[in-house]
Formats: C-alpha cells, structure tokens, sequence
C-alpha cells in the first residue's frame, strides 16, 4: 500500500520463468513479484484468510487530529483516515511476500520482459463502481491524469517516469514509461485508486467530505464532523469473490473514533468507545492494562511480529536550516539525546534503539561493509564530508549513556562538537559561529511526544541552546509540514521488504526543494542521490539488499536524524470479540481478514450496558 512506504516490483513471475529473455516475447500474466516469488497464483484464497469467515459485526479503532476532507490525493485539506476501504486498485499486494501482485479491477497484465517500457493493464470486465457503471480505461487514464497534475508532489515524483496512458480499448490500458530502466513502475501503478472519471471532472479539488466515486468494499457511512467516520460494507461489492478478497472485508462496518490525545483515547478504549487499539505507548502496556474488563476476561492483549523494517521515528534536523549544515552539529544533537534513560524510565524498558533506517530486518546495514558494499563505496567516497566518509566505513554505534538521567559523557562529547563547530558561549549562553543565538523550536502536535521531548529539550538547555517546544493544531502542522517550516520535527520512516525508487521521496536531492515532499530533513547529498537511483534499478533481490545497506550507511553516518526508539512487532489490545487465523501474515496484522465472533460480541455488548 502507499502509507506502508508503497510497494514496488521488478517482474518476475514463476509461470514464465523458464522462458530465456533472449527469445522472451510479450507475455500475460496474472501474477507479478519484485524478486519475489507469485507463490499464491494458483491459490484459491490467500494463505492468512479464512475463506468461511463469519460476516458482520463492526471493527472500531481511534484516529487523531480531525479532518475536513474526503480525498487525500489533493494538496490542501486534510484527508478522514480509512478512504482506502473506498476504493479498488489494478492489482493489491500480499502480505507474504516482499513484493507480489495479484489481481483486483485488473484480471492479467501484458508485458515484454526485454522491453519494459511499457505495460497493458486488462480490467476485468465485471468491474463496477457504487453506482453500476463499468469500470473502464478511461477512468484508469483519468485516475493517473489527475494524481499527475493536480495531487501530491511526492506522488508525481514517484509516478515521474509514466510517459503517456492510451487506451486501447474499454478494459485495456497501456502505460507507457520514458524508459525501461525503471522496472518496478510497471507495478507501481497498479497500487493506485481508480476513481470514476465523472467523479474526478467535477470534484477532483473539492474539499468535501462526500468521497469520489468508488468501486471498493465499502462506502462511506455516517461522517460526524471531526470526530468519527464510518465505512459501511457494499452487500452488491463487485469484488467479493476474487482470489485476494475471499475471507476478507468481514467487517458490516468498520468505525475510526477520533480523540485530541492518547490518553483521552485510552480511556475511550476502557469504555468500549472503539475496541481495537494498536498500543504504541510502554507505560500502557505494562501497567494501564489492569480495568475492570481487563479482569473480567473481556479484553485480549497480543504481540504480533513482522518481517518488515522497524519504522524509523526520529527527531529530523531540518538541513534547509543553516544551524543544521555543520555536521558536527548534528552529532551533537545526536548526542544530547538519552535513550537509556528515557527506555528505563518512560517506557519500562520495552523499546529498541533504532541502529538503522531498517531495523530488525535483513535489509539492514551491519558491521563494517562487506566486499560487494565496498564495491558500490569507493567511487562515492570523495564526494562524503570527511566526518560521514569516516562513519560510513566504521560499525556503526550510536551513543549510549548509563542511564541516570545526567548524560554527562554525552552532553560533554555534544560540547566538544559544538566548540569545533565554532560556536561559542558568551554571557552563560550559546551563539553559533555567526554570532546569532543558537535557538532550536521542536514543532509537535498532539500530546503523545510531549513527555518525550521535553527532557531532550533540557539536555539541549544544558548545552546552551535556546530550545523550545512548539505544540500547534493539526491543519497547522500539516501546513507547516507541508512547506518545511520547522527547525526540528518527529517524523516517521515506513520502509517495506522492497525498497526503490520511492526512496528519492525520502531522501533525494530534487525532493527536498518540492514543498509537501516527504524529505523533511532535507537532504541534499550526491552519494544518497546515485545510491537511491541504483536501488531504483536493482535487478534482482540481491540488489536490492545491498543497495539498501550503502544507502543505510550514508544515511546512519549523515546524522540528519536522531533516532528515538521503536519495537520489531506490533502491539495490539481489543475486546474479546475478534478472531484471526491462527498463522497471521509474515508482513502486516492483516486487519482486514479479521472478522467478530457474534456470540462474543453479544456477551461484550450486554457487559458494556451494565
């Protein structure tokens, strides 16, 4: 999906495999992977469904912030959470495999495996919007025209290298690409909604909160302004017997109740105001967890692996920013930071240190670089700063403190690296080496980081900067975000199996120029930009592995971040009404193939009444 770092593919499928590409013509397939195996094309239902699944019932979870809009592929507004239960893509993903596609609105796929320049998608042919109508070519072509021009700037650069969309017929659409050196956009498009073209010609830049035309499961149900949206399964949904969709979309309807805080939130979830929580707080799930349903049996608690990179959330340094150019300055800050006592104190020692921008998984920079890394290196070398060019050679360590809450060893190393930096104390404060005020505002939103930054904000005090916390509305951190306004700001790295091109959003040089891009740091660095190019056109898995670990090193040894903390697996707390598999997806919670035990429900219900 997009939200989880957006997938991507480079084809191989293992019904053609056999064919040698110096004889390999256009081929149609059902099934697409990205150095990775189209294990299930033949399945009848995905691996981690229950095809006899029970329907009904509501899966209830919290949101926070508010929303005004229906439509997050535009450039103002902000978007409900959820509007992807609205809508159909090309092809959906399994949660299995690294990078693998199977049939949605689109039954099979054309392609030349010696020239991937281009790529037909057929539709199927039963496909139909909410309405009735047929799902065709020129929806697909006016999908992708508007998403081109008129939506995010980190997805226009990401579908950057679509040339042109014909049609060919009502259910075949080419895409046709500036070159075929950019395998994985053949899949690329088909991870994107497809509205109906009626639909986008009249409220495509509309801020409303009546969605576009949709063919997906659902639809959207009772919309209580800035508190609560609704998805209400379609009983005529078009979709409901594909291969990918069996066992799943169980739910009648599926609610997001939106709170101003955690904590508000958590005490909704005691009360039975929504009864699926992911818990990403510490403090919660070692010691909240002891109310009266708690006790009754009525609620369940479960850690649920995953394969996938742990999600970088850090404290970003914004380079655009001059305080921020010095890379001493950045180790510094680096330093200043205290995760041992934090994970002592504020998180009961249930957090990791995050040593990467892929933790926990094999895409992970370790050790020194192996002979291959070393290879892709040396000729990027000259063009590091001598401080990242050290770091990235070097196993990488970040500091650690003893966790007494003084950081002594870390606030001296931080002075020392601002002294060479050049700046300088005067009158018990701290000036950078033009003479201005060494002040730093961290932008937040919401209550959660709270508690998190402001002992970071009195280690940099410590040090003499002016630190501040600066805590605004949603509408206003998304604006701001939007434009880069900001000195420091907490953000989240989301990484899949299958890293690529996507990756230029992230941390590449033209990226951090185009407002409502996703480098917030604002990196700039010829070595990341060759790097993020060659994993763009890895060739297969083992590229892709070892393109990810350089440009985790150049990341790790720029200090454009300080990482905080995260978790490999995902915590989950809900009331003892939903069921799963008992072999969840390797890759994700897998939500969506959940379903309610009615029975369950029933005795939750008359509890909750009492």
């Amino acid at each position: 999906m997009i939200k989880n770092a957006l997938l991507k593919a480079i084809l191989l499928t293992i019904t053609v495999s056999w064919i040698p590409s110096s004889i390999a013509a256009p081929i149609t397939t059902t099934a697409l992977g990205h150095n990775s195996p189209t294990e299930y094309i033949n399945a009848p239902y995905l691996p981690y469904a229950n095809p006899k699944a029970p329907s009904g019932g509501t899966l209830s979870l919290d949101a926070r912030g508010t929303f005004n809009s229906a439509n997050k592929w535009m450039t103002t507004g902000v978007a409900m959470i959820g509007t992807d239960y609205l809508y159909d893509t090309l092809m959906t993903g399994s949660l299995n495999e690294a990078f693998t596609m199977y049939p949605q609105l689109a039954s099979k796929v054309t392609y030349d495996p010696d020239n991937t320049s281009w790529i037909i998608y057929h539709l199927n042919p039963n496909a139909r919007f909410w309405d009735g109508s047929a799902v065709t070519s020129r929806d697909v072509k006016a999908t992708f025209e508007a998403i081109l021009n008129k939506g995010p700037m980190y997805i226009r650069s990401y579908l950057s290298d679509i040339k042109d969309i014909q049609i060919i017929d009502d259910q075949q659409v080419k895409f046709v690409f500036t070159s075929a050196e950019n395998k994985e956009i053949l899949l690329t498009v088909g991870q994107f909604p497809i509205f109906a073209k009626s639909s986008i010609d009249t409220d495509f830049e509309k801020i409303s909160l009546s969605p576009l035309m949709g063919s997906g499961p659902y639809k959207l149900g009772r919309v209580d302004a800035g508190r609560s949206v609704s998805y209400i399964r379609d009983p005529n949904y078009w979709g409901h017997d594909l291969m990918v969709n069996r066992g799943r979309y169980n739910f009648d309807m599926i609610k997001f109740v939106y709170y101003q805080s955690d904590e508000i939130a958590f005490e909704g979830f005691k009360s039975g105001q929504y009864r699926f929580r992911p818990e990403n707080k510490a403090s919660n799930w070692v010691t909240g967890y002891n109310f009266p349903a708690v006790k009754a049996g009525l609620i369940q608690k479960e850690t649920i692996t995953s394969q996938n990179p742990v999600p970088m959330q850090a404290l970003v340094m914004n380079m655009r920013r001059p305080i921020f150019q010095d890379i001493k300055v950045r180790q510094a800050l680096t330093a200043a930071y205290d995760f041992e006592w934090m994970n002592k104190t504020l998180f009961h020692g249930q957090y990791e240190r995050l040593q990467s921008f892929f933790h926990g998984s094999e895409l992970a920079a370790m050790g020194t670089p192996s002979d291959a890394e070393m290879q892709v290196l040396t000729p990027l070398l000259s063009e590091l700063e001598p401080t990242q060019r050290k770091a990235t050679l070097a196993e990488w360590q970040l500091p650690t403190s003893d966790g007494n809450g003084f950081n002594r060893q870390g606030l001296l190393e931080a002075r020392k690296l601002l002294l060479e930096a050049g700046f300088y104390y005067e009158d018990m404060k701290l000036y950078q080496p033009d003479g201005s005020l060494a002040q730093i505002e961290i932008l937040m939103t919401g209550e959660t980081m709270g508690r998190v930054l402001l002992p970071y904000i009195r280690n940099l005090k410590r040090l003499g900067f002016d630190a501040t916390l600066r805590q605004v509305d949603g509408p206003q951190y998304y604006e701001r975000m939007r434009r880069f306004d900001y000195d420091m700001v907490v953000d989240v790295f989301a990484q899949s199996l299958s890293p690529g091109a996507e990756q230029a959003a992230f941390w590449g040089s033209a990226a951090a120029d185009e407002p409502g891009n996703h480098n917030s740091a604002g990196i700039k660095n010829a070595a990341v930009d060759k790097v993020v190019a060659a994993l763009g056109n890895a060739k297969n898995r083992d590229e892709i592995v070892l393109y990810t670990q350089v440009l985790d090193r150049l990341l790790r040894a720029g200090h454009y971040v300080v990482p905080l903390y995260g978790k490999s697996g995902t915590n989950v707390a809900y009331w003892d009404q939903y069921r799963h598999t008992e072999k969840l997806p390797t890759n994700a919670v897998g939500i969506d193939y959940w379903w309610v035990d009615k029975e369950a429900e029933g005795r939750i219900n008359k509890y909750l009444k009492q």
